[in-house]
């Protein structure tokens, strides 16, 4: 069923309105991440008619699992992982009590490992880290349609 721009304009959600958040702490396994990104990202397209293509669903999955393993790796203590639903696009907010932002490295198709923060910035509409009181928040946005020829809306094509 083709949509048009005004039918997805009446259904666009208020900030806050659809989200979902995990405490993941020592011993669960980052598939479980993964699982709650996936259900989110099927309930936002079955329950509330927003678009989500296979490319964003894989997408968001491997920018929340980069995350939530760079939080439990480096930082003491669960880490929070909160997706929400914001201008036609899913924010991937991870918290963890580690207030060291993390070390975003050039491109180097020669290093061997630690592009994960590479690809998930190069993937996102945005990329922010928040000190927090406690810890840091590492946020991104991913667009959650593709555009008529199939690309991503991002700015990564």
């Amino acid at each position: 069923m083709e949509q048009t721009a005004d039918v997805l304009e009446r259904r666009s959600l208020p900030k806050g309105a659809v989200s979902a958040s995990r405490v993941f702490g020592d011993g669960e396994d980052i598939a479980t991440a993964r699982d709650l990104a996936r259900g989110f990202l099927t309930d936002v397209q079955a329950v509330h008619g927003l678009p989500v293509s296979g490319r964003v669903m894989g997408t968001v999955q491997l920018v929340v699992s980069e995350l939530v393993t760079n939080a439990r790796k480096y930082a003491p203590g669960p880490c929070l992982l909160t997706l929400e639903i914001d201008d036609g696009a899913v924010e991937v907010t991870v918290w963890d009590s580690n207030p060291t932002p993390p070390a975003i490295l050039a491109p180097d198709p020669t290093r061997i490992g630690q592009h994960g923060l590479e690809i998930v910035v190069a993937v996102g509409r945005s990329f922010a880290i928040h000190r927090e009181p406690v810890g840091k928040r590492i946020t991104t946005t991913i667009v959650l349609a593709d555009d008529p020829d199939g690309n991503a809306t991002g700015r990564w094509l």
